[in-house]
């Protein structure tokens, strides 16, 4: 092989180096993404991290372009040395690894296997730092790639450094996050160095400067291309390709034999030898005379590794070769590889040896595809049965694997590709049960990508070719159609093109259901459909939540029924953690969130949104905003509130389960700017939805009273009383009574309200009956009845955390005659929400270790957050935490 070359102009890139290493080494871990095109010197850059990370423990892997399909292939060779360790894990973190690593058998879940190597990995860096080197990242797998994010954005307080290379540009969204260093091309006066240092004779002017103009900066270049007679104008290729031109060249003159064991080289990408070398005597190769031709080609080195010099010789090696040759070569590598320790990559080296169809080619890569996804692999599950679906002869199992590989591409995010897959059935002979799954995932596309609003209409079409074939499916299709409608179309009346649709073509059920149940609310109004509501819950037996949470969540909210969240809450967050579902627990823990925001619990909300977030990182996914919106308008936190409005705005989940401008109106509510929350409410009920209109009903009447609209007021007051009639629950009035309370200004209407509410689940609503009869009280001239009042709506709202209503509630005092010593700031508002999350669950008795387990961090990285907590809070110990003051309010 080449001997290195000198990094020339590469000052900027050492010292980041540098930096990230000596970091590490005083316990401070962080990751670096080198960035550039192909040949930039990337990889020059990460072995001189290697050579410079002395008293280090190196862990290295790099992505191939024909591994890409094989779940956590990556991951399981960076952590090859480090399994000897396995054994030292929580027996959770343990199995999830041997999953993920096709060990055992099981489902992994992306966040406990990420967990698992950060445990892994950080428990190596105990007696000295680690380093891991990860070149070609473009190319890992999905899933590795998640989990190498993952360890690199919490490795802030190991002594872990990461180094990765991606070229660019790139679609590895994973890893844009992370801190970046984008090698450029070298100067003109750099280029002539490197050519200086690595010619031992002085090059010809003309030369020189020919071979810079071609190289254009890229040093991979500039040493490779004199090899391969570059001495013409420079061609219209990419500098990348012309490259790749020149190690095809160094094929030249090579004999048949050489040549064929380069292409079975190229077309392995493990670089096992054990594979290598009975592939080539199979293929009646003699090894030892066309090894060393091949070697002598600087092309691969053939030791421990099979090792190409560059990824694009390899990629210009297996282009280079004729596609009989390409077949020949995979065929001896699928018969070279064991199809019991590596049945997946014999699959795929057949697959790639197939010139044309062949069924049983194509039943094995199904049988790969579902060994990738009991492995979490959904990308690798979409491209066997990709493949799968090209090798079919048989009309019917062509169909089906398309199907399938359409349904697992959208798993894997990859929904264009989808797309296409079901354009290739535009022309088959479907049958109506065939063409209603086609419907079906023609709308799950059409949900996913954005600003597509067809998903619900082509749920609709599925459900109506299914009313005949399987009615109890078509039901279930109108309930996902409607689901979708509340997401996509709120704005846009196909909420009722879903009901008018369900109506016309739904199936009679044999008993009343949900959809029955909602239809009737459309159709007749609350009153009659609150029995069958009531009924589709289902408290007792099979609750609703089980199979819709969200839909069970919207109608109990819309009834007014407090005792319902908590416990959806409760058997989410039970299912989520028994079955190990992030999106189950997410939604458990926004849920949570939101349950204890409105019942005035500031801290179990911020510890549950802490959750949800560190649960979406961990799954390589942005956390939701729903709730954390609610907790913002709640807190009064216009700024945050307003950043968190657009961000929802922006991605398409401003139609969740909290509607965000009723979120909007309560914000302004609370810091009396009542224009803006009379718009915001207008917005919030003036489609008339199903759901989320009644309980932002109070916020319009509040809103409307304060701008003299009594007219928006009284037919709000209108539509909120039937729907909290019909109701009957003691939320729902005293809600009622409050907001009539406003409209026709008659006191037993808010003492009925301060009554319903009392020592209610919901201290934000108790806390308002208090405030709205205290002001009215105020403008009556009844000073001294009005300051009990506004004294009980302050204490709840401050210990709701509710700050922009306290200050109403304090200003409303101070009118009144009587000053309220502001609230000066509590120490925990200078934590951050995972620092609030850390300090609650240690102030309730949990180690380290059972902190770092619930938020998904490094239990030193909870260390680190403990002694900043400690100095912010000026204790030193995790008693005087558990007893701290400032601390109570988040302790209810």
């Amino acid at each position: 092989m080449p001997a290195e070359p000198p990094m020339v102009g590469r000052e900027a890139g050492k010292r980041r180096v540098g930096e990230l290493l000596d970091a590490a080494r005083a316990g401070q871990g962080g990751s670096l993404v080198v960035s550039g095109e192909a040949g930039i010197g990337k990889s020059t850059l990460l072995e001189h991290a290697v050579r410079t990370a002395t008293g280090f423990r190196v862990l290295r892997a790099s992505g191939a372009e024909f591994e890409q399909e094989l779940p956590y292939s990556a991951l399981h060779q960076l952590c090859v040395p480090s399994l000897e360790h396995l054994a030292e894990l929580p027996e959770r973190h343990r199995d999830a690894l041997r999953i993920a690593f096709g060990l055992a058998d099981g489902t992994p879940q992306p966040f406990q296997v990420g967990l698992a190597i950060l445990e892994l990995v950080t428990a190596m860096s105990g007696d000295r730092p680690v380093l891991c080197v990860i070149d070609d990242a473009q190319w890992l797998d999905a899933a590795s790639s998640r989990a190498m994010a993952f360890l690199a954005r919490r490795v802030g307080a190991d002594a872990v450094a990461m180094v990765l290379a991606l070229r660019s540009p790139s679609t590895v969204d994973e890893l844009a996050e992370l801190p970046g260093l984008a090698v450029g091309r070298l100067s003109v006066q750099d280029a002539k160095a490197l050519l200086a240092a690595r010619n031992p004779f002085p090059l010809d002017d003309r030369v020189r400067d020919r071979l810079i103009a071609e190289a254009d900066g890229n040093p991979l270049a500039l040493l490779e291309l004199p090899r391969a007679g570059g001495f013409a104008l420079p061609a219209a290729a990419s500098v990348p390709s012309r490259i790749e031109d020149g190690f095809r060249a160094r094929l030249d003159g090579l004999g048949a034999e050489a040549r064929l064991l380069l292409t079975v080289a190229s077309a392995d990408p493990t670089g096992d030898p054990g594979l290598l070398w009975p592939a080539a005597e199979a293929l009646g190769i003699n090894v030892t005379t066309a090894g060393a031709d091949a070697a002598a080609t600087g092309l691969v080195e053939f030791a421990a590794r099979v090792v190409f010099c560059h990824p694009l010789a390899r990629s210009a090696v297996y282009r280079a070769a004729a596609d009989t040759v390409r077949f020949a070569a995979h065929g001896a590598l699928a018969e070279a590889t064991d199809p019991l320790t590596a049945p997946d990559r014999r699959a795929w080296h057949r697959a790639q040896a197939s010139a044309g169809p062949d069924e049983d080619v194509a039943a094995d890569l199904e049988r790969c595809a579902s060994r990738a996804r009991s492995r979490g692999g959904a990308a690798a599950t979409a491209a066997f049965l990709e493949r799968a679906v090209a090798l079919s002869l048989d009309p019917g199992h062509r169909i089906e694997r398309t199907l399938a590989a359409a349904q697992a591409g959208i798993d894997a995010g990859a929904i264009d590709r989808a797309a296409d897959l079901l354009t290739t059935l535009e022309t088959a002979a479907l049958d109506e049960f065939r063409r209603a799954r086609v419907d079906l995932l023609r709308g799950r596309i059409a949900f996913i990508r954005p600003g597509d609003g067809g998903g619900p209409s082509r749920t609709v079409s599925a459900a109506r070719r299914l009313s005949e074939l399987d009615p109890d499916r078509a039901r279930d299709c109108f309930l996902d159609a409607l689901e979708m409608s509340l997401v996509v179309g709120r704005a846009g009346g196909v909420v009722d093109e879903v009901l008018t649709a369900a109506r016309a073509a739904a199936p009679a059920p044999s008993e009343p259901d949900l959809l029955e149940a909602l239809i009737t609310l459309a159709e007749q109004g609350y009153r009659a459909a609150l029995p069958l509501l009531r009924a589709a819950l289902g408290t007792d037996g099979s609750p609703l939540w089980i199979q819709r949470p969200g839909l069970a969540s919207m109608i109990s909210t819309e009834l007014w029924e407090p005792d319902i969240l908590p416990a959806i809450v409760e058997w989410l967050e039970k299912a989520g953690r028994e079955s190990g579902s992030p999106s189950v627990l997410r939604l458990a823990f926004a849920q949570k969130t939101t349950a204890a925001a409105l019942a005035g619990d500031l801290g179990t909300a911020l510890v549950a949104a802490a959750e949800e977030e560190a649960i979406a990182d961990a799954a390589g996914e942005p956390p939701l905003m729903y709730h954390r919106l609610l907790l913002a308008a709640i807190r009064g936190r216009r700024e945050e509130a307003l950043a968190l409005f657009q961000a929802a705005t922006a991605s398409g989940e401003a139609g969740g389960v909290t509607d965000l401008y009723w979120t909007s109106a309560l914000l302004h509510n609370g810091l009396a700017d009542y224009p803006a929350a009379l718009a915001a409410a207008r917005q919030a009920t003036g489609h008339g939805d199903l759901f989320l209109t009644g309980v932002a009903l109070p916020e319009l009447v509040e809103a409307a009273v304060k701008c003299h609209e009594p007219e928006v007021a009284t037919r709000a007051l209108e539509s909120l009383t039937e729907r909290t009639q019909a109701a009957g629950t003691t939320l729902g009035r005293g809600v009622a009574a409050y907001a009539r309370g406003l409209v026709t200004g008659v006191e037993d209407d808010y003492r009925e309200a301060v009554e319903c509410l009392a020592d209610g689940p919901y201290l934000l609503y108790e806390g308002r009956a208090h405030l709205l009869y205290g002001e009215w009280l105020r403008r009556k001239g009844r000073r001294k009845d009005c300051l009990g009042e506004l004294r009980a709506a302050h204490d709840s709202f401050s210990t709701a955390g509710a700050e922009a209503f306290a200050r109403r509630a304090a200003d409303e005092l101070g009118a009144a005659g009587q000053q309220v010593q502001r609230r000066s700031a509590q120490a925990y508002e200078k934590l951050t929400m995972q620092q609030v999350a850390v300090a609650r669950l240690v102030a309730a008795g949990a180690t380290s270790n059972e902190v770092a387990t619930q938020l998904f961090i490094s239990k030193r990285t909870v260390d680190a957050h403990l002694r900043a907590i400690f100095g912010k809070l000026g204790v030193t110990s995790r008693k005087q935490l558990k007893d701290h003051p400032d601390l109570l309010g988040l302790d209810r």
